[in-house]
């Protein structure tokens, strides 16, 4: 059964095409990473699953009646926004209460909880401008967690953070994939997806290689992404037909 199925997605922004025509599946309770090189179309890929981008062509299919949590990167999160860590966290009640509905006593005990099982007890009250990379990371996980979601998107959910963090937040993964969630994430380093992930979308624009982590992060097909990445044209028009969407020099 397929969590999400994509049929020749092409997406971009203004035009300009980041990913083309990516077939294939995302499989119900799959761990799979994305990588590639920089300027490959990871996060414009998970833009477009979760629904931020239309598809230029094709089709982005979610399984009837699924949610999405979407973890953006950190730095796209405003740490000036005068808000509390229970402020940030308590957004992932939002599908079920509503953007703007009052907090309850039952939803601020669940704050707490997930603020614990991230290690956060006790920050509730803090303003966000005063935590730590690998802190926001954490209170960013435990919102993902009151989203209770069969699908969870990740976008380089471990950049910039102190190795501790990282070695909690991976078990959080492990065990939202041990409840049978379907784990999407945007990843860098190579050794931790062959550890964690046993599924990879190697891209670089187009699909290089979707399949078991060991086989898709062959030495040729990394080789063959960092190549393909440094071919494309960032001007170059994109045309239906699939032609004229940048090429080699």
């Amino acid at each position: 059964m397929s969590a999400i199925r994509l049929k020749d997605v092409t997406l971009g922004y203004e035009g300009h095409p980041a990913v083309h025509h990516l077939d294939g599946t995302f499989e119900d309770g799959s761990l799979t990473a994305i990588v590639g090189p920089n300027g490959s179309g990871k996060s414009t890929l998970l833009k477009g699953i979760v629904g931020m981008l239309q598809p230029l062509t094709g089709s982005i299919e979610r399984a009837p009646g699924a949610t999405i949590a979407y973890l953006p990167q950190s730095a796209d999160i405003d740490r000036t926004f005068p808000a509390t860590v229970a402020d940030l966290v308590a957004l992932g009640h939002w599908r079920r209460r509503g953007l703007f509905a009052a907090i309850t006593g039952a939803d601020y005990r669940e704050v707490e909880e997930a603020l614990a099982t991230v290690g956060l007890t006790g920050f509730e009250n803090r303003p966000l401008d005063t935590l730590s990379g690998g802190q926001l990371q954490r209170a960013l996980f435990a919102r993902v967690m009151l989203q209770d979601a069969d699908t969870i998107l990740l976008d380089e959910p471990f950049t910039a953070i102190d190795e501790k963090t990282v070695i909690d937040l991976i078990e959080l993964v492990r065990r939202w994939h041990a409840e049978d969630r379907t784990v999407i994430a945007v990843l860098h380093d190579a050794e931790m997806v062959k550890a964690v992930f046993p599924r990879t979308l190697l891209m670089a624009r187009e699909p290089v290689c979707w399949a078991d982590t060991d086989k898709a992060l062959k030495a040729e097909n990394l080789l063959k992404a960092r190549r393909m990445t440094e071919a494309w044209d960032e001007h170059a028009p994109w045309h239906e037909n699939g032609h004229g969407h940048g090429g080699g020099h």
